[in-house]
């Protein structure tokens, strides 16, 4: 169904296929929350050198409490802890870092600020790993992006990322995942829940599987069980969310908010995507989809090209 560049569009999950219930997440409304209280401290930071060491230093089911403005410091987790204790590493909603690398299994990462950070602003590679109510602010350098992240049973819920820009050739996102070689596996098992994200230059959430067809990837494993729900959307590239080669894709309850062509892109066996609830307005039409995607679709009729 197509309709006007100045429509208000509700994506009611109304299409040929009937609807399917929202996945579980948080709930309230889109961006930062209230942390996680700094209780139960096994490790406590407030300077740059104080973190290093408490993280070094840190094992399965430590909470390390970081407090104050650390300055040009990134927080670096390359050591986390069980599926069962996992590393939690707690900032208390002011706590400043120039950004955030996690490249470990089994972490919590909660309460942070970011202004400025060299992009991206967070960076997540492992399993088990979750990110929430952090702010990240003008991510600026390399190619802009608010988060990336790879890997499996990664939680994205409860983050405000503003002011991604095109500048010097970036292609700013607000998240984008992508497979291109041994250190960047395919994604699988993702919830990004509940954030926000405002004044994007670029897309506001970009998948691509191992076979993208951007032609970069590795062609080794499968991308999959992606669910982007309850987010907040501004940016300014042609769809919101782009979708390729990705098995499985959840959209849902989600505000659109740019004025784009289309909400959503489904592209290159971006298959079995279920879309409803979505609202959206200043969009030419609501889903625009390839012929291979079409298999196991839901939601409602696409309205033209990805």
């Amino acid at each position: 169904m197509a309709v006007g560049l100045a429509a208000v569009v509700v994506l009611a999950g109304c299409g040929k296929h009937g609807s399917t219930s929202s996945p579980p997440g948080p709930s309230g409304p889109a961006g930062v929350g209230t942390p996680e209280p700094q209780t139960n401290c096994t490790k406590k930071a407030t300077d740059a050198s104080g973190l290093e060491r408490a993280l070094s230093e840190a094992s399965s089911g430590d909470v390390v409490c970081v407090t104050g403005d650390l300055g040009d410091a990134r927080l670096k987790i390359d050591k986390g802890g069980s599926e069962s204790s996992p590393l939690r590493v707690l900032g208390d909603g002011r706590t400043k870092v120039k950004g955030i690398s996690v490249a470990a299994d089994n972490v919590v990462v909660d309460g942070f600020v970011a202004d400025e950070p060299k992009a991206p602003g967070a960076s997540l590679k492992g399993s088990n790993i979750t990110l929430r109510n952090t702010a990240i602010n003008g991510p600026r350098r390399d190619d802009g992006d608010g988060i990336r992240f790879w890997g499996s049973n990664i939680r994205i819920e409860h983050n405000t990322i503003t002011d991604t820009r095109n500048a010097k050739g970036a292609h700013a996102d607000c998240m984008q995942t992508f497979a291109t070689d041994d250190d960047n596996p395919a994604s699988q098992d993702v919830l990004i829940d509940s954030n926000r994200c405002e004044k994007i230059d670029n897309n506001c959430l970009i998948v691509e599987g191992p076979n993208s067809e951007a032609g970069d990837g590795s062609g080794d494993g499968e991308t999959r069980n992606i669910t982007f729900s309850n987010n907040y959307c501004e940016n300014k590239a042609a769809q919101a969310v782009l979708i390729d080669d990705t098995d499985h894709a959840v959209i849902t309850g989600n505000e659109i908010v740019g004025d784009i062509n289309h909400a959503f892109a489904l592209q290159n066996k971006a298959t079995n995507a279920v879309v409803n609830g979505n609202k959206a307005r200043s969009v030419r039409y609501e889903v625009g989809m390839d012929r291979s995607s079409r298999s196991g679709y839901q939601g409602p009729e696409p309205g033209g090209a990805p």
